[in-house]
């Protein structure tokens, strides 16, 4: 027998205008359907122009099947904001449903809108989005005369983005917030970073930024090799020449997985995040205040969503679902077991790249070099520093790197 052919979802595309700025096919696809989800202001919009509503529960996601599931033989439509597909509901229906049994009809995006009143061009505007994310996410993003647009949490993030552009050097910079973007209710609202706090602002908001850097102000760039003074904590950490070796051996691409393997301060996982937004890391350290300043590091640097557990290889299991793309090990080389641990763990194509600042580790450097193949390199790093009122060459200890590709 041919299984039954599941029902289309209808995904509409909604703006703060609400029904009214509804084009015709969008207003048949409401009024078609048997039930409508949507959250409470948005059906609240269409309530009189269609039969039943649903409102989303709260957490969204783990509902989401079983609601649209038990309405399998009817004509479901799903209203969303703006355009489904950025940043959308419509996105996490693709994941969950599959893109063919969608049928999108989307609206302008906020973010569209934004750069129609600004002048913006949108191209060449960056989005960062913070419906889910702690203010922090924005750092990364942070460079002088730089656009960026943010979508926002509720009332309350532009004002946290003021703290947060303050704390990181650049309070000079122009914020412009704008609410309910295209509906009656419309207004925009301005201000310098460092100089307001943005107070009852609309929950619909968007933020745009005009970057404005502090002349003294530090700078973090996305290229790895950060200050180590970036960075607080023991002092446990890869420093900054080595860290961008590594970085390089890495090789990170958007989209990739990466295990760290003994944590310290978290330099390499946070470095190879900052690369691309769309880069994953989980970082594995035994010292319980190490994993705590790894995700104040974290924070503070912009990429929150570092994952920080246990140390290694016995926290493997609890990421075992998460195949890393490369894997480095700045500790516990020595351990029984670690390099056959990562090699094993590690994708085929992958990478696993080992630092060593012992004879004892690179003889195992030398033994996985022999098994598994890759490339040896030996670093000597060495920093001017004052010797009187001259400047002399101290050296850093010499660091061996094995790195291989697994085939």
């Amino acid at each position: 027998m041919v299984a039954p052919v599941p029902t289309p979802i209808v995904v509409v595309g909604i703006g703060a205008d609400g029904w009214d700025g509804l084009p015709l096919a969008s207003r048949r696809a409401v009024e078609q359907a048997d039930v409508v989800f949507g959250s409470a202001r948005q059906v609240a919009g269409v309530r009189e122009h269609c039969s039943e509503t649903r409102t989303w529960p709260s957490p969204l996601v783990p509902n989401l099947r079983p609601m649209i599931d038990a309405y399998a033989d009817s004509r479901v439509c799903v209203l969303a904001s703006g355009d489904p597909m950025f940043h959308g509901i419509g996105v996490t229906l693709a994941r969950e449903f599959g893109a063919e049994r969608l049928r999108v009809h989307p609206a302008p995006s906020s973010v569209s809108l934004a750069c129609a009143r600004l002048g913006w061009a949108l191209h060449h505007t960056t989005t960062v989005s913070l419906v889910n994310s702690p203010a922090e996410t924005v750092l990364p993003e942070l460079a002088d005369g730089r656009r960026i647009l943010v979508l926002s949490q509720g009332s309350s993030t532009p004002g946290e983005i003021a703290v947060v552009l303050s704390a990181n050097g650049f309070g000079a910079s122009e914020m412009t917030v704008l609410e309910q973007l295209g509906g009656p209710a419309e207004r925009v609202v301005g201000g310098i970073a460092s100089k307001s706090t943005f107070e009852g602002v609309d929950p619909l908001n968007v933020v745009a930024l005009l970057c404005v850097r502090d002349p003294d102000a530090a700078r973090y760039t996305r290229i790895p090799g950060l200050a180590d003074s970036a960075y607080t904590g023991d002092g446990q950490m890869t420093k900054r020449e080595v860290r961008a070796l590594t970085l390089s051996a890495l090789a990170p691409v958007p989209g990739e997985l990466l295990w760290d393997i003994g944590g310290g301060s978290g330099t390499i996982a946070i470095e190879w995040m900052r690369t691309d937004e769309s880069c994953r890391a989980v970082t594995f350290e035994s010292s319980q205040v190490r994993r705590e300043q790894i995700e104040t590091n974290a924070r503070l640097l912009g990429v929150p969503s570092l994952v920080v557990h246990g140390g290694a290889p016995e926290s493997f299991a609890a990421v075992s679902d998460a195949v890393p793309d490369a894997v480095f090990i700045g500790g516990g080389l020595t351990g029984a077991d670690m390099l056959e641990a990562c090699w094993d763990a590690v994708r085929t194509g992958g990478r696993v790249v080992a630092n060593s600042v012992t004879a004892e580790s690179d003889s195992l450097l030398l033994t996985a070099a022999a098994k598994y193949g890759g490339e040896l390199r030996r670093f000597q790093i060495y920093r001017g520093e004052p010797l009187g009122a001259f400047t002399t060459w101290r050296p850093q200890l010499p660091v061996t790197q094995w790195s291989a590709t697994k085939r």
